[in-house]
Parts: structure tokens; C-alpha cells; sequence
């Protein structure tokens, strides 16, 4: 295996003045092969983090560079995705050089550390994984690496493609015909992959029947979505409204990906979401007794729930179960007063 030098002094120089929090409810915790974690032959250098107070078990994505760059190009994502309840591994590719298709087995190198993982007995996470759960993401060619993944292991739930670059002279729709729901961020202006030759083919590529997401940036170039602050924190919010969605399964999230963010050149998108009514967490399209029951055992087991957020300050409190009653109090009254419930 080919050896960078000095990257472990890189890592633990990031590592060191990057604060373990997202903007998640969720603190974080991280992990490399010092600790244990398995080191994988088809990549370089893995870095997890994960949601150290979380109920499981959880989901998880692995993540990997673009052309000629270091994991800490989209180490971000680590701490951010993990605050949210999703267990990230980043990684680094063997050869700088590597190829999307080098890439692609990386990940999926990645996502066999995280099965590992889960029964490694020394680990905080041992079976606290849903092995079930696993998704990919990548930068450049590590998003069409991505892409590619998804091809070879139709298990995958989820892929955030940013900026993705293929092979657009031997690039065709057989190549990305798989039915796992990709989001796909570009830039405008981004010289490197320009979305023409590159995102917007991927995402015209990708079967109608397949959900899919391109988010341009305006004004953005290559590196515009390598961080989820980007673009005054839209980047993140949409990669988080996509994992939640399609990778977790919770569809309270799924109406966020129909807004179009104020930062957004292009937003085009084939989803379609069924409704939903902040508080209504059994999904019973009521607001009720049982919302509140299941509200205060989400405080009580230290969960978080979109739709159980209904004062939106990214906590599940008893301020929410006040807002809560205060909406089905206000029901009835509508109720008893106009004789049809509201």
C-alpha cells in the first residue's frame, strides 16, 4: 500500500483545531486505526466519526476525495453528518492518482470497515450499526466514484455526489442506470467539472425513476459544497434533509428538499413527498394524546425527531411538548366552536 507522508500529521493537525460538533443535537466522537479501526487495503487512512449520545442503531456514509487531494479536503462532513445522527467515515485513497473506479472500491472498502466495526468488541459503536443503512459520498472523481459504487453494490441506500467528475467522452446513461436516490451538487462555475459536461449529464443519466436532487450553487466552483457551512449552511442542509430521508427513512425531512434554497442557480428535482404536520410523529396526519406520549418518550430515551422539533431550535424538550398541547388545545376549541375539526 502506498504510504503518504506526513498525512497522520495532517489528520491529527485537522482533528486537533476542528471542534467534534455540528450544528446537530448530537455530540461527537471520533475513531481512527490507532484505535482499532479496521484498516482497509482498497483505501488510505480512515477517520470516523460518530454521535457518541444517539440511540442506534445507526446508519452510516463513507466519503472519499477528489483527484490529487487529501481526505481533509472533505473532513467537514465528518463532524457535521455525525452531530446529525450519521456515522461517517472518511477516507483517503491509496494513490493520490486513483480513478473514479479505484474510488468506488474505496468506498466500498469503507463501508466494510463499518460492518466490522460493528462487531468489534473493543469499539463504542459495536452493535450500535445498522448494517442495513450505508451510503456513499465523494468529492470530484470520489462523487463519480460514488456513482459508481452504487453500480457495484446495489445495497446502498443513499449518494451525495459533489461535484462529481466521470469520463464524459466514454460516459453513458448504462453507466448510472441504478435505482438509488442521488444528490448531486455542483457549482456554476466550476472549471474543473463544469456542470454541463459533468453534473447535469449525471443527473440526466440517472433513470426518471430513481430519485434524484442537482443542486447548482451560484457563483460556486469546484470546491464549493467540500463543507457543509457552504453557501450560509445550505449545502449541509440539504445533504442532511437527503440522508434523513432516503438513507435513515424518516420522511419528515423529505419536504425540505422541495424548498429551493436562496443560493441555488439551478434546483431540479423528481421527488415527490407525502404531507407533513410538524407534530405529528406516529405519522397518523392528527395531531393528538398519543403525539405527546411519544414526545415525551423521545426526551425521556435523549432522541431527536424533525417533527417533534416544533419550536425548530434543533432539541426535543419540554418546551416542545408545551407548543404540542398548545396546537391540540387550540383544535379543540376550532372544534367545539365551528363543529368540524381543523
Amino acid at each position: 500500500m502506498f504510504v503518504h507522508m506526513k498525512f497522520s500529521t495532517l489528520l491529527y493537525s485537522i482533528i486537533l483545531f476542528t471542534v467534534l460538533y455540528g450544528d446537530g443535537p448530537f455530540n461527537v466522537g471520533f475513531l481512527d486505526e490507532s484505535d482499532g479501526l479496521r484498516n482497509g487495503p482498497d483505501y488510505f487512512g480512515g477517520a470516523l466519526y460518530y454521535p457518541t449520545d444517539a440511540m442506534g442503531p445507526l446508519p452510516s456514509i463513507a466519503i472519499v476525495p477528489g483527484y490529487l487531494t487529501y481526505a481533509s479536503s472533505v473532513e467537514a462532513w465528518g463532524p457535521y453528518l455525525a452531530s446529525y445522527g450519521i456515522v461517517t467515515i472518511i477516507i483517503g485513497t491509496n494513490y493520490l492518482s486513483d480513478y473514479p473506479e479505484e474510488r468506488a472500491y474505496a468506498l466500498l472498502d469503507a463501508l466494510e470497515t463499518i460492518r466490522q466495526e460493528n462487531s468489534r468488541q473493543e469499539s463504542p459503536l459495536n452493535g450500535n450499526l445498522d448494517i442495513n443503512k450505508l451510503s456513499v459520498g465523494g468529492w470530484s472523481m470520489g462523487g463519480g466514484g460514488a456513482q459508481l459504487a452504487a453500480m457495484i453494490d446495489p445495497t446502498i441506500k443513499a449518494i451525495m455526489a459533489i461535484c462529481p467528475w466521470l469520463d464524459n467522452y466514454s460516459l453513458n446513461s448504462a453507466d448510472l442506470n441504478h435505482d438509488i436516490p442521488v444528490l448531486i451538487f455542483s457549482g456554476e462555475y466550476d472549471d474543473i467539472a463544469p456542470p454541463s459536461a459533468h453534473a447535469d449529464i449525471h443527473y440526466s443519466y440517472t433513470p426518471i425513476s430513481t430519485p434524484k436532487l442537482l443542486f447548482e450553487i451560484e457563483n460556486g466552483g469546484h470546491t464549493i459544497a467540500n463543507n457543509p457551512s457552504g453557501e450560509g449552511g445550505d449545502v449541509g442542509e440539504v445533504a442532511n434533509a437527503w440522508l434523513q430521508t432516503y438513507l435513515v427513512g424518516d420522511d419528515s425531512y423529505c419536504s425540505q428538499l422541495l424548498e429551493v434554497p436562496s443560493s441555488a442557480s439551478e434546483y431540479t428535482t423528481n421527488i415527490e413527498c407525502d404531507v407533513f404536520i410538524l407534530g405529528d410523529i406516529n405519522n397518523d396526519e392528527s395531531l393528538n394524546i398519543l403525539d405527546v406520549i411519544i414526545l415525551v418518550n423521545l426526551i425521556l430515551e435523549d432522541e431527536y425527531a424533525l417533527s417533534a422539533d416544533l419550536n425548530s431550535d434543533g432539541t426535543v424538550d419540554v418546551l416542545d411538548i408545551i407548543v404540542l398541547i398548545n396546537i391540540i388545545l387550540i383544535e379543540i376549541f376550532n372544534f367545539t366552536n365551528s363543529g368540524s375539526y381543523l
